[in-house]
């Protein structure tokens, strides 16, 4: 994914994991929305194109690009989540609430400031159980009347 629509210019493939702690996915399958505490960590790693019998497409590769942290606090920060980038002498302090990353998500995210509309086993339980932001809903009717 990338949230430039210019492209990078780069022929470079990444692919990100996200992980969730199962008691957290198993609160929002009930609700719709993730438990405070929750923490997401995503991982980006290189792709490759070409190795072992692959001819097309992209698969990932054990080099690991980055780290980070989505974490929910409501206690801890003003629109209840914040990031958490990683090195290798660990966590780093939250990003500002005025980051580009918080801000964006806030504008854009489907549920709590998180992306479940990039997910399809998540996408659903929120339009089941209408927890679907109302800038989310807003970015999706302006989508329709652009023609997507």
């Amino acid at each position: 994914m990338s949230y430039d629509d210019k492209g990078t210019g780069m022929d470079v493939h990444i692919f990100d994991n996200v992980f969730v702690d199962p008691k957290a996915y198993a609160a929002y399958q009930k609700t719709g929305t993730w438990p405070d505490k929750t923490i997401f960590i995503l991982e980006t790693r290189q792709g490759e194109q070409r190795g072992s019998i692959n001819k097309s497409g992209q698969y990932q590769v054990s080099q690991v690009l980055g780290l980070e942290a989505h974490v929910k606090d409501a206690a801890r920060f003003k629109s209840g989540w914040s990031f958490f980038g990683y090195s290798a002498k660990g966590p780093s302090k939250p990003t500002p609430q005025t980051s580009v990353c918080n801000v964006c998500h806030e504008q854009h995210a489907a549920v709590d400031t998180t992306f479940v509309q990039f997910y399809p086993t998540l996408l659903p339980k929120a339009q089941e159980m209408k927890t679907l932001s109302a800038a989310y809903l807003a970015d999706e009717e302006k989508a329709k009347s652009a023609g997507r």
